[in-house]
């Protein structure tokens, strides 16, 4: 599970087995229909909550997660509420990464729907600073526990979730059905792909809405998933595991249903750097498809009957980019509108313009950064190649005007 979009990306791999108790997700008033404005950060859809009655935060939606996790242990010390088991979670070579608290019989209500008895991880730290990186304020991840209850349409363009009762179900004429498998409380579809090489195969993968790269590829997975001799070398995530490390290059298309994707980036990830420190059971896979692809479509979950549908949308026929400017930007301060870059990739646009990492910006192509949010930054800094951006950065204090020329590497 992983942030990839604009300019970064942040694997969320965090599926336990943690058990919920006496789940109780339902609708309120008896209504068998419920509809939830989101917003849409980086491809990923967040959504409004409120923890115990009392809490009003906001969490991702997320199908690769199992038990719904607080990213940030003030918000539960606040609540009061009591721990019961605590988690050490541990990064490749038992690195210590963070701990995480498991909290019981919590109650997570959405706007007309209302959840009680559920278990919830806490992590003890802030470690995976959602809200720097996606530059909102974003407090947790909710997955399994609301798909597994209602059938799910997540509507990108018109910003809508709409959680219906399985006997209220009926899916609209244009949308095409897909065979799906839940295993492990995560949903997987075979998906036909053309590698770069040519190669065609069927790919098992993972629909990951808590994804927002388009696509995983796992080379370990299968020996006809190769690199691309055309990649760039790039950090693909960061999230429970830890550091995820890989090239990202091109495949020739990808197909979900009927509709083709050509000249798809696609991540390939390194030996041993995509771990999941909290993952039960192995469950074989070739990677996953996460919302830079997701989000060109209006896409209904429904994990009862193992399918899922879905309709393109005007965004279908995007070109896919890859951070044509080369640079990681985390946002800052209260308001969320200081912009440093944390990290600048080889040979990039970036590094040729003389950008460093520590550098604040303060300007992009004239317009003040408190006037600006991260999610229109990475716009800016990814809208397509051959596009000149103007930065003024402050560098230790002095302030310095640069220019850089937007430049697609794969």
């Amino acid at each position: 599970m992983v942030w990839r979009s604009l300019v970064f990306g942040i694997f969320f791999l965090a599926a336990t087995n943690l058990q919920s108790q006496n789940l109780g997700f339902s609708l309120n008033d008896g209504k068998r229909k419920v509809q939830i404005p989101i917003e849409v950060y980086n491809n990923l859809v967040v959504i409004p909550v409120v923890l115990n009655d009392a809490l009003p935060l906001k969490f991702i939606l997320d199908t690769g997660v199992r038990t719904t996790i607080l990213t940030q242990k003030t918000f539960s010390d606040i609540l009061n509420l009591t721990y019961t088991r605590k988690y050490t979670i541990s990064g490749p070579g038992e690195t210590k990464l963070v701990d995480a608290y498991v909290t019981n019989n919590v109650s997570i209500d959405l706007p007309g729907v209302s959840g009680r008895g559920h278990a919830m991880l806490v992590l003890a730290e802030d470690y995976l600073e959602l809200r720097n990186y996606l530059g909102t304020d974003v407090h947790g991840i909710l997955g399994y526990e609301l798909f597994s209850r209602f059938i799910i349409e997540i509507d990108y363009q018109k910003k809508l979730l709409t959680l219906m009762t399985p006997d209220r179900f009926h899916k609209g004429s244009k949308f095409q059905a897909i065979p799906m498998v839940i295993q492990d409380t995560k949903p997987y579809i075979m998906v036909p792909l053309v590698l770069h090489d040519g190669t065609t195969m069927e790919a098992k993968l993972l629909m990951d809405s808590g994804a927002s790269h388009g696509l995983m590829l796992e080379p370990a997975s299968d020996p006809r998933i190769k690199v691309p001799e055309l990649t760039v070398s790039s950090l693909l995530g960061r999230g429970l595991g830890g550091e995820i490390h890989g090239k990202v290059g091109r495949i020739k298309s990808f197909k979900l249903g009927t509709h083709k994707l050509e000249h798809v980036v696609a991540n390939f990830p390194d030996p041993n750097s995509y771990t999941d420190s909290l993952k039960t059971g192995n469950i074989f896979r070739n990677g996953a498809i996460g919302g830079e692809i997701m989000s060109r479509f209006t896409i209904i979950f429904n994990f009862p009957k193992e399918k899922v549908y879905v309709k393109k949308n005007s965004a279908f026929k995007k070109e896919f980019y890859y951070n044509l400017s080369g640079i990681t930007v985390k946002a800052k301060g209260s308001a969320l509108n200081i912009f440093e870059v944390t990290e600048v990739r080889e040979k990039s646009a970036s590094q040729r313009g003389g950008i460093l990492p520590g550098d604040q910006i303060l300007s992009v192509n004239g317009i003040a950064s408190k006037n600006l949010d991260l999610n229109s930054v990475n716009g800016l800094f990814n809208s397509k190649p051959g596009k000149k951006i103007k930065i003024e950065i402050s560098r230790q204090g002095e302030k310095m005007k640069k220019e850089i020329l937007l430049q697609d590497q794969i």
